[in-house]
């Protein structure tokens, strides 16, 4: 019987199978050994993996079950076996890892070369997604330091103490290390082989002064080598989960205990251009602002110059990366929401309510009296970029009667004693400026217009309608490939979206006239 009879014309199955057999996958073949015997279509497993995410199935078990009774699932198949679980999952895992971003690529390039994409301006937004780990498998880099930094200082003065009961030179240091204690173990050893002590075990049995010092050691030893797992871990985050190690503890939107509760996730950013999504990148860092560079790094290539992006991917170092590499961007200032309340520009503390006279390069604050520039601060970025604020102080703040109402925030020092103390970035100041005059510009308004539709929409179709919230895979690695399958899935869903409803060839959303 030909199962393609059953199937009609205008399924979504068709599309797919069509836009896939146009790829290559020579990279894919590749990652197979040649000593060995392929039991199933590299092709026609890639084919079923992102037809099951184009349809919101994503078990291995669950891909299985369709394989073997679902029509279009069969269609795919045309007269192969259907693959079991394991099969399915080992090529998820271990197979495509190397190639998916290659395949996803060229998924790109065939929308491209269809004139499906625009080329100009692309959508990046992020948002958090849950990571398959326990949520009460927490580490916290804060809490590792001090067990650690409590644990140094008690081997600092138990250790010296216990080697010298046998007579042992232990040389501490300003760190003791599993080096160390590795010695002080192996001269402890030494001495029971030498004594010819017999080290008993159980209740009832009294130990030796040798052994408790040796159990001592091994529980120093086991400890030192957890904090510095746990340190290595971290890298430059401060918490990670036992269950999966790249995974970061966040806010998520979900929160079901209504507490704030954090739980491991990670970081996901789109790139999308009309409708279609164009890049994709999976980080552990919580903030959005330092995943913006290397975002357009991978969109040089296809050769975008209007990046569209959210208050969140505000910073002096994306501006200037955007200026050096000749991006027109747009993004929405932080305090762009903030200023237009009545609360902000009654604020009489706030830089921006107070008027700056250029040629003495000051402010005047609420009572008249210049804030003057005292001195520079050069600090770096999280990058490594280097920012230059200049630090405004006011050198007659004495009987100010709004004092309390100027000088915000907690310290130990009286009000009394405080001074009115401004931190500008004059550069910042400058790209923040122009940014605002180019969002509330025409070209500006529809853009942002569209960035609220078009990514905002795919993660709502990603989450709500996908039922995409948690990953089934760990790693950072094996997560990225998990979620380029989802977007590939989306992106053919979109195709034949846009196909069904006559509205292939358009990028924009454009307002309509009032």
């Amino acid at each position: 019987m030909d199962i393609g009879e059953m199937i009609p014309a205008d399924d979504s199955v068709r599309l797919l199978n069509a836009v896939l057999e146009r790829m290559n996958y020579s990279k894919l073949y590749a990652a197979y050994s040649r000593m060995g015997r392929i039991e199933m279509s590299p092709k026609c497993l890639f084919k079923i993996l992102v037809y099951g995410y184009m349809n919101g199935i994503y078990s291995s078990r669950k891909l299985e079950q369709a394989c073997r009774r679902d029509v279009n699932f069969m269609y795919l198949l045309g007269r192969r076996k259907a693959p079991d679980h394991a099969t399915i999952a080992r090529f998820r895992s271990e197979r495509l890892a190397e190639v998916v971003d290659d395949l996803f690529a060229q998924l790109v390039q065939l929308l491209t070369d269809a004139g499906e994409l625009s080329l100009s301006s692309v959508f990046i937004d992020g948002t958090k997604l849950e990571a398959n780990a326990n949520r009460y498998s927490f580490v916290w880099k804060k809490s590792t330091q001090k067990n650690e930094e409590k644990m140094q200082k008690k081997m600092k003065e138990e250790l010296p103490a216990l080697a010298a009961e046998f007579g042992i030179r232990f040389y501490v240091g300003q760190v003791i290390k599993p080096k160390d204690l590795k010695k002080l173990r192996k001269r402890l050893k030494a001495l029971q082989a030498e004594r010819r002590i017999v080290f008993v075990h159980g209740k009832g049995q009294r130990k030796t002064s040798l052994q408790r010092a040796l159990q001592t050691v091994d529980q120093y030893l086991a400890r030192q080598k957890k904090y510095n797992d746990y340190n290595h871990s971290f890298g430059e985050r401060n918490s990670f989960s036992k269950t999966d190690r790249d995974a970061t503890f966040m806010r998520m939107k979900e929160d079901h205990m209504k507490n704030g509760q954090l739980k491991p996730g990670y970081n996901a950013i789109l790139a999308v251009d009309a409708e279609y999504i164009v890049s994709t990148m999976i980080g552990q860092d919580r903030s959005d602002s330092q995943m913006l560079i290397p975002m357009l790094e991978t969109l040089k290539g296809l050769g975008y110059t209007k990046p569209v992006a959210d208050a969140g991917f505000e910073s002096e170092e994306n501006y200037t990366w955007c200026e050096q590499n000749n991006q027109i961007a747009f993004i929405k200032p932080a305090n762009y929401e903030k200023a237009k309340t009545k609360k902000y520009r009654a604020d009489i503390g706030k830089r921006e309510n107070m008027h700056y006279n250029a040629k003495t390069d000051s402010y005047l604050c609420h009572m008249g009296r210049p804030i003057q520039a005292a001195y520079e601060k050069k600090t770096r970025s999280k990058a490594g970029y280097p920012i230059v604020t200049t630090v405004y102080t006011c050198p007659d703040c004495a009987g100010c009667p709004h004092k309390a109402q100027c000088i915000k925030g907690a310290s130990k020092t009286p009000l009394e004693e405080r001074s009115k103390n401004l931190y500008v970035s004059k550069t910042f100041l400058r790209q923040r400026e122009e940014m605002q005059a180019r969002i509330k510009g025409e070209e500006g308004v529809m853009l942002r217009m569209n960035r609220s539709i078009q990514v905002e929409g795919a993660f709502g179709v990603l989450k709500q309608d996908m039922g995409f919230r948690r990953f089934l895979m760990r790693g950072r690695v094996k997560v990225q490939t998990e979620f380029l399958l989802l977007c590939m899935g989306y992106n053919v869903n979109k195709l034949h979206n846009k196909i069904q409803s006559d509205r292939c060839g358009t990028y924009l959303h454009i307002p309509k006239a009032s």
